[in-house]
C-alpha cells in the first residue's frame, strides 16, 4: 500500500471517529439542557424516536442537526487528509489536483506542447443554478460554515488549555444556535433571496479561491515541466441561472434579469473596491527609494490625469507612485470611468509588470497577481447570467409578433410546419430592414421581447461576458434554435446591414429526452447550413456549446438508457461538428443525485468518451452540491482544482488511453443493455395507474409545502408524470427509499444478458466493467445506489396505496427488479457484499441509516395523518411541521435532494 493510500484510508476516519465523539458530546449536553426527553436519541446508534406525538419536531431536530454535523465532519476530515498526503508524500500524490495530474503527464511522456496545447483551449465553467434543492436556509449554512472553522481552529496545537476550552465553548455555543434557529423555512424564498444565496459564495468564498488555483496549477508546472515557459490563460468563469432560468418560472421576468444583473456587478465592483483599497495600504513603495519604470511612470500619469487627481494625490502621497496610480484607479471605478473590465485588468496588469522589473517578485506574485485572476475571472459581473427559456415560448412570441404583422391570419404558418421553417430562414436571410410592429403583442410574447432587448443593450456594456449564453430547453429541431435567431435579429443584435453580420449572444441547444438526445446530431448539421447561424458561431471563435440534460433523460428512459444515450449523443455531436470544422464544447446539466447524472467529479470526467472534452466543459451546481463543494475555502479551492485539473487530464490522455477507444464489442453491449434496460423502465411507468401508486408512495405532492425555491415543482398542469419536473420526481424516489431513477431497469437488462448469451456474455460484462471506464461507472453508481434503497421501508410507504391489488402488482415489480440488480452487480463486480467496495461510502451512510430507516417509517406515518385530515386541518405541530422536517431530515441524511 502506498502512502497515500495509507493516509487517506487509515488517518481519516481516526481523526473523524474524534470529532465525531467531540461533536456528539457537545449536542447531548445542548440536548439534555434543551428537551431531555429527546436524549436518548443520540445514546446510540439505535436510539429510537419517542412514541409522544408532542417530541416529533424535537426528535427531528436532533436527528437533522446530527446529520448536518455529520456532514462538516467527514468535509473537515477529508480536508485533514489531502493535506497529510502533502505534508508525507508530497502534492504530486494529492489526487485531484494540478500536480498529481501533471506528474502522470511528464512520466507518461506528454511533451511541454500538447500540454500547452491543452492550456489554450482550457475553459472551465461552474454553472450555479437556482433549481429547489437546497433545503438548507442561508442562516443556518452560516452557523455550518462557522461550526466548520471552529474545528479546523480547534486542529492547532498551540493553544493553551484555557485558550482550547474557549474555542469549545464557543463551539457549543454555535451548536445551540442551531439548534434555537430552526432549519425549515416558514416562507418560500423570493427570487432576491435566491440570488443573495447565490452571491454569498462569491462574497465569501469564490473571489478569495480562484487565485489559489491558478496558483497551484503554475506550482504544477514549474514542479514537472520546469524548462518550459508554459502560458496560463484565465481558464476558470463562473456562471449564474439565478434570476435568468425563466423555463417554467413566470417569476422571471425581464425586470428581475435586469436587477439581477445590476446586483451582480454591484457584487464585483464593490470587491474590486475594496481590494484596492487594501492594495493601497500594503504597496506604500517610494520612488525616493527605488528606481521605478519609465514605462509605468509614464502610464501613472496619464492615470492621474484621467482621474483628474493629480495635484491632490501627489501632496497627499509624495513619492509613493504606486499608492497614487491605485487612488486614481478607485476613483476612475467609482465614477465608471473604465469602459471594459478589461481596461481595468490592463492597469493591474501594467503594475504587476513594474513591481516584477523592480524585482519586488514576492509582491508581484502574492498581492497583485492574485487580484489581477480575480479581474480576469469576475470582470465586472462577478458571474455571467444565463438566461434560459422553453422552446414553446419562444415559437409562441414568433406566431404572436407574425400574427401582429401579418396582412391576414393566413399569412402566419404553424410551428413545426414546412411553412414555419421557411419563414424562419427566409426572416435570417433578409438583410436588416425595420423592426416589426410590437404594439399589440400578448402579454407572453412582449415580456419576451423586453427580454431580448435587455440582452442587446447588456451586451453592448462594459462587460459582455455579463450574459453568459441563452438555453433553449426542450429544443427539439433546428426551427426552435433558429426562432431564437429571429428574436434576436428583431431585438437589433445582428451587427451590421447587409445581410452578412452575426448575433454575438450564444445561443445553446439543451437536449432533454432520449429523442431529442437521438436527434441532436441532426439538428446541429441543419442548424449549421443557415448562414447567419454559422457566421456567429464562427465570431464567437468557432465553438458551438450544447447543453445535456441528465434529469429528463433518465426520467423519460431510467439511469441506464439515460446514461448509453448521452454517450452515444456526445460521440455524434462531436463526429458531426468535426465534419464542419467547429469545436463544441458540451455543457453537462448534472444534479447531485446518481439519477441527475451526479458521480464523483474525477471519476465522472474520466469516464467521458475520448475527445468528447478538449479542454472545455461546463456543470450545473445545484442546491446542496453548491452548498456542499464551496461553504468553506479549503473545500471550495480543492473542489475547483479537482474539476479543471480532471477536465485537463481528460484533454492530456484521452487520446492514448486504451480504457476511453472506441470498441465495437463494448459499443454493441452497452447499446443491448441499454435497450432492454429501457423497456423494463417503461413497463413500470406505463403500468396501468402507476401515477397513483407514485403519488400515493411518496410525499412527491406535499413537497410543494417544503419552501426550497421559488421554481414551481411542475412545468405546466398536473396531468401525469410528464408534466411533473425531475427534480422533484427524484427527490420523492429517494425519500421514500425506492430510489428507483438510480437502478430500476439495469437488473433485468443483465440478467437477460447473462441468459441469452450464457458464459461468454458474463465474460464480456465482467471484461466491460474492468476495462470500460463508462460502464464501470454506471456499476459502480448503481451498487452504491442500491446499498441506499431499502425495500423494507419501500413497504411502509407502499401501504399507504389505498388500492391494494395495484399496490401489490408494482411493489412486486419493484422489489423483484431490486433483487435482480442486486444479484447481478455481484455477479459481475465478483462480490458478495454491496456496495463492500466503497468503504468510506459505506462507512458514512452506515451512521446515518438507522436514523434514516426511523424518519423514513416516522414519514409514512405522518403522511397517512396529513392526508386523512381535512385540507387546512391538520396539526401544524404534531403532523405538518414534522412531516417537512422529516423531509430535511432524509435529505441530508442522503446527501442530496434531487
Amino acid at each position: 500500500m502506498s502512502l497515500a493510500l495509507e493516509i487517506s484510508s487509515s488517518e481519516t476516519p481516526l481523526h473523524s471517529e474524534d470529532v465525531k465523539e467531540q461533536l456528539l458530546g457537545l449536542l447531548r449536553i445542548i440536548i439534555v439542557d434543551r428537551e431531555p426527553r429527546v436524549a436518548g436519541l443520540l445514546t446510540s446508534a439505535a436510539g429510537v424516536l419517542p412514541a409522544d406525538r408532542e417530541l416529533r419536531i424535537a426528535s427531528l431536530q436532533v436527528i437533522g442537526i446530527w446529520f448536518n454535523l455529520l456532514n462538516i465532519i467527514e468535509e473537515n476530515a477529508a480536508m485533514r487528509s489531502r493535506r497529510g498526503i502533502e505534508t508525507l508524500a508530497g502534492p504530486d500524490q494529492v489526487k485531484g489536483t494540478f500536480s498529481n495530474i501533471l506528474a502522470g503527464a511528464a512520466a507518461q511522456g506528454i511533451d511541454p506542447k500538447a500540454v500547452s496545447f491543452a492550456l489554450q483551449q482550457f475553459d472551465v465553467s461552474p454553472t450555479i443554478t437556482a433549481h429547489p434543492t437546497e433545503t438548507n436556509r442561508v442562516t443556518v449554512m452560516e452557523i455550518h460554515r462557522r461550526i466548520y472553522r471552529k474545528l479546523v481552529e480547534l486542529e492547532i496545537e498551540r493553544w493553551t488549555p484555557r485558550e482550547r476550552d474557549r474555542l469549545i465553548r464557543e463551539l457549543r455555543a454555535e451548536i445551540d444556535l442551531l439548534w434555537m434557529t430552526g432549519e425549515l423555512r416558514l416562507e418560500r424564498p423570493s427570487l432576491d433571496q435566491e440570488i443573495a444565496w447565490g452571491q454569498h459564495f462569491f462574497r465569501e468564498i469564490l473571489f478569495e479561491a480562484v487565485p489559489q488555483i491558478y496558483e497551484n496549477l503554475a506550482s504544477a508546472i514549474h514542479r514537472h515541466y520546469p524548462q518550459d515557459d508554459l502560458p496560463i490563460r484565465p481558464f476558470v468563469r463562473f456562471s449564474s441561472w439565478i434570476g435568468g432560468d425563466r423555463d417554467g418560472n413566470p417569476n422571471v421576468t425581464a425586470d428581475v434579469t435586469r436587477r439581477t444583473l445590476a446586483v451582480n456587478r454591484e457584487l464585483a465592483m464593490a470587491h474590486h473596491k475594496a481590494r484596492l483599497q487594501a492594495l493601497t495600504k500594503t504597496l506604500s513603495i517610494s520612488s525616493n527609494v527605488v528606481d521605478v519604470p519609465a514605462e509605468f511612470l509614464e502610464r501613472h500619469a496619464g492615470l492621474l490625469t484621467r482621474a483628474g487627481i493629480a495635484d491632490t494625490v501627489k501632496s497627499r502621497n509624495p513619492g509613493e507612485v504606486f499608492r497614487q496610480y491605485l487612488a486614481a484607479m478607485t476613483v476612475l471605478l467609482s465614477a465608471d470611468g473604465y469602459k471594459r473590465a478589461r481596461d481595468f485588468g490592463d492597469d493591474i496588469a501594467a503594475l504587476e509588470r513594474a513591481l516584477l522589473q523592480m524585482r519586488a517578485i514576492s509582491l508581484a506574485s502574492m498581492v497583485v497577481r492574485p487580484f489581477r485572476r480575480e479581474i480576469e475571472t469576475f470582470g465586472f459581473r462577478a458571474v455571467s447570467l444565463d438566461i434560459r427559456q422553453n422552446s414553446d415560448v419562444i415559437n409562441r412570441t414568433i406566431h404572436d409578433v407574425w400574427r401582429l404583422n401579418a396582412a391576414s391570419p393566413e399569412e402566419v404558418p404553424e410551428p413545426a410546419s414546412p411553412a414555419w421553417g421557411a419563414k424562419l430562414r427566409s426572416e435570417l436571410s433578409a438583410q436588416t430592414r425595420d423592426a416589426p410592429v410590437m404594439d399589440g403583442l400578448c402579454d407572453e410574447a412582449a415580456e419576451a421581447m423586453k427580454l431580448f432587448r435587455l440582452l442587446a443593450e447588456t451586451l453592448k456594456g462594459p462587460d459582455q461576458r455579463a450574459i453568459g449564453a441563452f438555453i433553449l430547453s426542450m429544443t427539439r429541431s433546428s426551427d426552435d434554435l433558429l426562432a431564437v435567431y429571429v428574436l434576436c435579429k428583431y431585438a437589433g443584435m445582428v451587427d451590421g446591414g447587409d445581410g452578412s453580420g452575426d448575433v454575438s449572444l450564444p445561443i445553446v441547444p439543451l437536449f432533454e429526452t432520449i429523442d431529442d438526445l437521438r436527434r441532436a446530431p441532426a439538428i446541429l448539421r441543419d442548424l449549421l447550413k443557415v448562414p447567419l447561424v454559422r457566421r456567429s458561431v464562427r465570431a464567437l471563435g468557432n465553438v458551438q456549446e450544447v447543453m445535456l440534460g441528465y434529469s429528463d433523460s433518465n426520467k423519460d428512459g431510467g439511469f441506464v438508457c439515460s446514461t448509453w444515450e448521452l454517450i452515444k449523443a456526445q460521440k455524434q455531436i462531436v463526429s458531426a461538428a468535426n465534419k464542419e470544422k467547429l469545436t463544441i464544447s458540451f455543457f453537462h446539466g448534472r444534479g447531485g443525485s446518481v439519477s441527475r447524472g451526479g458521480a464523483p467529479t474525477g471519476r465522472a470526467i474520466a469516464a467521458q468518451p475520448a475527445e468528447t472534452v478538449g479542454g472545455r466543459m461546463r456543470i450545473t451546481e445545484q442546491g446542496e452540491v453548491v452548498s456542499s463543494k464551496y461553504a468553506n475555502r479549503g473545500t471550495a479551492i480543492y473542489q475547483l482544482e479537482l474539476l479543471t485539473s480532471s477536465v485537463l487530464a481528460h484533454t492530456l490522455k484521452s487520446p492514448s488511453e486504451e480504457e476511453l477507444k472506441a470498441n465495437p464489442e463494448f459499443d454493441e453491449a452497452f447499446e443491448a443493455l441499454s435497450g432492454m434496460s429501457e423497456a423494463a423502465y417503461r413497463k413500470l411507468l406505463q403500468t396501468p395507474d402507476f401515477i397513483d401508486y407514485f403519488q400515493s408512495a411518496s410525499p412527491v405532492n406535499e413537497l410543494a409545502m417544503l419552501n426550497i425555491g421559488s421554481r414551481p415543482a411542475k412545468r405546466f398542469g398536473l396531468g401525469g408524470l410528464e408534466d411533473l419536473r425531475a427534480i422533484p420526481w427524484v427527490f420523492a424516489w429517494s425519500q421514500n427509499r425506492h430510489l428507483i431513477t438510480g437502478w430500476y431497469g439495469l437488473g433485468s437488462a443483465l440478467a437477460s444478458f447473462m441468459e441469452v448469451r450464457g458464459a461468454g456474455g458474463i465474460d464480456l460484462l465482467r471484461r466491460m466493467f474492468e476495462h470500460s471506464r463508462e460502464f464501470r461507472l454506471v456499476i459502480d453508481e448503481v451498487e452504491k445506489t442500491l446499498y441506499q434503497a431499502d425495500m423494507t421501508i419501500a413497504r411502509e410507504y407502499a401501504g399507504l396505496v389505498a388500492n391494494e391489488t395495484l399496490r401489490a402488482r408494482i411493489l412486486a415489480m419493484i422489489t423483484g427488479e431490486y433483487a435482480t440488480s442486486c444479484d447481478a452487480v455481484c455477479r459481475i463486480t465478483g462480490r458478495d457484499d454491496l456496495a463492500g467496495r466503497f468503504p468510506a461510502f459505506q462507512r458514512r451512510f452506515d451512521d446515518v441509516r438507522p436514523y434514516i430507516d426511523q424518519v423514513n417509517r416516522l414519514q409514512a406515518e405522518l403522511l397517512g395523518e396529513f392526508r386523512a385530515a381535512a385540507p387546512g386541518a391538520a396539526n401544524e405541530k404534531t403532523v405538518t411541521q414534522p412531516l417537512l422536517m422529516s423531509m430535511n431530515c432524509i435529505a441530508a441524511g442522503m446527501g442530496w435532494t434531487g
